[in-house]
């Protein structure tokens, strides 16, 4: 008989920023937008080989446009796994008449959401739900946001940025209910994003430090995923892993996506391309 230890509970796989869009590259930034379709149909081959419970994008599945949606849905058609979404910030920009249409279009349950799989609890959060594009300019939620975006800027924030986005107090109250629920219930608890909460950096959310403090103050909570970031980054946070996913729209021809199994005392990102592989360590 295999030990618990040499069999995984459960395996998924994980796409970062495909961020396509067709249009020429933008050489200084290295995005090659238009060729985000051949990666994910490469991944989507990688991925098809694999026993996966459910493939997550990362948020950022088109760059712009809300025609672009309409080339790059149709390529996950050919995953034979279920495939997940959240919310980015690039998904947002399509023209304003579409901006509260963009969960449905990608067909998510809602703009924030959770599902278990056994008692492993997957909590995926919407981060651009305060924010300077995902909503109208005269809805209170983007007045919210800039309050929240002047207060960074006059502190010297360096995740001051128009590009991130924070929680709304109704989602951080959702997410607390969650995490309490999972704990009670005797769950571990993955969380997954689009933005970076730890280790600092520029393209963190805006209310970073409340999310960790929430997170890392329940037993069950096992780690963090998210993209955003395209060079990737790793941290912990009381034996916690926050893990950065590389973008995929970054290059013009080298791919990066993972699969990551999750065992009972340990999770293994296996990278592909550019992303790196690790095996990390539940602390006792």
């Amino acid at each position: 008989m295999q030990n618990n230890t040499d069999t995984p509970i459960l395996r998924f796989g994980i796409v970062a920023d495909p961020q396509y869009a067709d249009i020429p590259p933008h050489e200084a930034m290295n995005r090659h937008y238009a060729q985000s379709l051949a990666k994910l149909a490469d991944a989507i081959t990688v991925f098809n080989a694999a026993d996966l419970d459910f493939v997550m994008t990362l948020g950022d599945i088109i760059d712009r446009d809300w025609d672009s949606f309409d080339d790059i849905l149709p390529v996950y058609g050919a995953l034979r796994h279920k495939a997940l979404f959240l919310l980015g910030n690039h998904d947002f920009a399509v023209a304003p008449e579409h901006l509260g249409a963009v969960s449905e279009r990608l067909g998510m349950p809602a703009r924030y959401y959770d599902f278990a799989i056994g008692t492993w609890r997957f909590v995926v959060l919407d981060g651009s739900d305060v924010s300077m594009f995902s909503a109208p300019s005269d809805d209170p939620r983007t007045t919210l946001a800039v309050e929240r975006l002047e207060a960074l800027v006059a502190d010297g924030a360096i995740n001051a940025q128009t590009w991130n986005g924070s929680l709304s107090d109704e989602q951080f109250e959702w997410l607390t209910r969650v995490m309490e629920k999972a704990e009670a219930d005797g769950e571990t608890v993955l969380v997954l994003g689009h933005y970076p909460v730890f280790p600092p950096n520029s393209h963190n959310m805006w209310d970073s430090q409340r999310i960790i403090d929430l997170l890392t103050g329940f037993a069950c909570f096992r780690g963090y995923f998210c993209g955003h970031n395209h060079v990737g980054n790793f941290g912990e946070v009381d034996g916690r892993p926050f893990v950065t996913f590389k973008g995929m729209v970054d290059t013009p021809d080298e791919n990066t996506f993972a699969i990551v199994a999750v065992f009972q005392d340990r999770i293994e990102i296996e990278g592909f391309g550019r992303e790196e592989s690790r095996v990390i360590r539940f602390g006792v």
